[in-house]
């Protein structure tokens, strides 16, 4: 926040001058009412060279000028408080926005290795519910500022009117301080536990819902409820005692701070034999302070409560920064020649899952990864896709070093499609072709990526056509349907490479044969990766990289590989072809 902050605390200190200059108005005003036809200025203490001033200009202090300069004061404080309040939202507005569009910007950036072993629910938990909070945290941090500089301002006024009344009062306030020291303590400690406990819950609530066929077919529903069930409560639990602490904050704040007052009067009156006069003036701002004391203490332990929620980001933002990927500046216009490994290792928590890969592809080739579960081959194509570096050995595009390539430039050339179509709850225009400007160019760039993905029959019979809203997940579509648009937005961005990862294994037969057929009619325009656990996928592909254990077996053709490969034989026996 910076400089903003002092903006705020000197509106701050203007609006508690003016308050208090307009509160000390009403000792005049109480002289007149006991029948004082002009007031003398003497229950003001050192504030009286207010009413000098009025002196001092010509006016005579009498009901009128005393009320005008009270609403003088007041009014500009109004004013002064009006543009405190604009600027404040303005300094939430930059806060949250500056932390969410920060937090995305280095999310973007994180290694896609960091981002496979993170807790999704704590993602999702941080990116939605703790920004809310630490919007929240930020309301009560202002607050709380703001009510220690009215603090300041009114106890500074005490203190101008009669210092050694003052001075009682504070040491008292302040040993009574000490009393809440605990209770924050515990609040912060409760806070904490809060935030963790609702990452658990984030985190189980999204297994929930993307499990819940499964569950509800299976009669797990009230098993996995149970477990939900238990997170609600930790939850309200820590909720609970956070209340509770505020009630006994709250509560317990006045009476003590009255007993303070009173009994720091009674040493004034009856064994200093003090004036009364000033030492009203002084509790007058007393009580101000305390109203702000009580709103600061307020606002601290609301802070306190959402604290937890600030730890959380600033953490989570540490550890993304952490894990943010190294990126090179060669920008890549195109695939040109060739993609090349050479004795690239990869491993995950200690464990290796590539070995010693090796691996020459040539641009429009069409490869086809295969091997059994866990053999390492979709890994092998997160490497050639540029989402995971190699832990050890080079990865070359064009020739030049992948650590030397601005990544970016060289993903906006990769199509990717999985066995699970990514699609998105718009039009069909909008989802092949993101959110572009429906310009000539653009249709046209549309029509034929639908023409290339054989969809355009499909969408033209549509009642809305392109318009049509494909509903959350692609609810409206079938499996085959989805698998074509995703398909037909990759083909529109204008590609290089596209990375079929068991694009077609989630398929009935039928199906999946008229996806592939789409597929091969695409061989010799790009160069395309294909991920397969059927075989009968992979007959028209240039090469076939037979992977085991994270190794590279055999490269071959789909007859070379079926006359010399034992392996490779076996898996065709296996599935009958």
């Amino acid at each position: 926040m910076r400089y903003r902050l002092f903006v705020m605390i000197i509106l701050g200190v203007f609006v508690g001058v003016l308050d208090g200059f307009g509160l000390a108005m009403f000792m005049p005003l109480l002289e007149m009412v006991n029948e004082v036809k002009q007031a003398n200025g003497s229950s003001l203490g050192n504030l009286s060279f207010l009413l000098d001033g009025l002196e001092f200009i010509g006016l005579s202090l009498n009901l009128t000028a005393v009320l005008l300069l009270m609403i003088f004061f007041f009014a500009y404080k109004g004013i002064i408080k009006f543009f405190s309040g604009i600027y404040n939202a303005i300094l939430r507005k930059f806060f949250i926005n500056k932390l969410r569009n920060q937090l995305l910007s280095s999310f973007n950036q994180i290694k896609f290795k960091y981002f496979v072993i993170s807790d999704v629910g704590r993602i999702q938990n941080t990116m939605s519910v703790e920004i809310e909070r630490a919007s929240a945290a930020f309301y009560n941090y202002a607050n709380t500022l703001q009510q220690a500089i009215m603090v300041l301002v009114y106890v500074g006024f005490a203190f101008f009117v009669d210092i050694r009344f003052a001075l009682l009062v504070t040491i008292g306030g302040v040993l009574s301080n000490f009393l809440y020291k605990s209770i924050y303590k515990k609040t912060k400690g409760a806070s904490k536990e809060f935030t963790k406990d609702s990452h658990l819950y984030q985190g189980q609530i999204i297994q929930y819902v993307s499990n819940f066929k499964y569950l509800k077919a299976t009669a797990l529903l009230d098993v996995y409820s149970n477990q939900l069930r238990k997170s609600i409560n930790a939850i309200e639990r820590s909720r609970f005692r956070i209340g509770k602490l505020s009630a006994l904050l709250e509560s317990a704040r006045e009476p003590i701070l009255i007993v303070v007052v009173a009994s720091v009067i009674l040493i004034q009156t009856r064994l200093l034999n003090a004036s009364l006069g000033p030492i009203l003036v002084s509790l007058l701002f007393f009580y101000r302070a305390l109203s702000s004391l009580m709103n600061l203490q307020n606002s601290y332990n609301r802070f306190l409560e959402l604290s937890g929620s600030l730890d959380n980001l600033m953490d989570f933002q540490k550890e993304i920064n952490n894990e943010k990927e190294q990126n090179g500046k060669q920008v890549v216009e195109r695939l040109n020649t060739m993609l090349e490994l050479k004795e690239v290792f990869l491993t995950y928590d200690k464990v290796a899952i590539l070995k010693n890969i090796n691996l020459k592809i040539v641009k429009k080739e069409t490869v086809a990864f295969v091997g059994e579960s866990g053999s390492g081959k979709t890994t092998l194509v997160n490497i050639l896709a540029g989402l995971n570096p190699a832990d050890e050995g080079n990865v070359y595009i064009d020739g030049n070093d992948r650590n030397t390539i601005d990544i970016k430039s060289y993903q906006k050339k990769i199509g990717y499609i999985t066995q699970d179509p990514v699609i998105f709850s718009d039009t069909i225009f909008n989802n092949v072709t993101l959110w572009a400007a429906p310009n000539i160019l653009n249709t046209s760039r549309f029509r034929e990526a639908l023409q290339k993905a054989a969809i355009n029959s499909f969408v033209d019979e549509l009642p809305l056509g392109v318009e049509t809203i494909l509903g959350n997940d692609g609810v409206n579509l079938s499996g085959g349907q989805k698998q074509r648009i995703s398909i037909a937005r990759e083909l529109y961005k204008n590609i290089d490479i596209l990375i079929m990862d068991e694009a077609t294994s989630a398929l009935d037969s039928e199906t999946e044969k008229a996806i592939q057929k789409s597929i091969d009619a695409l061989k010799g325009q790009y160069t395309i990766f294909m991920v397969a656990h059927r075989l009968s996928t992979i007959r028209n592909a240039d090469k076939i990289v037979v992977m085991s254990k994270g190794e590279i077996q055999q490269i071959g053709s789909y007859a070379e590989l079926i006359e010399s490969f034992h392996l490779f034989k076996k898996m065709i026996a296996l599935q009958e072809l």
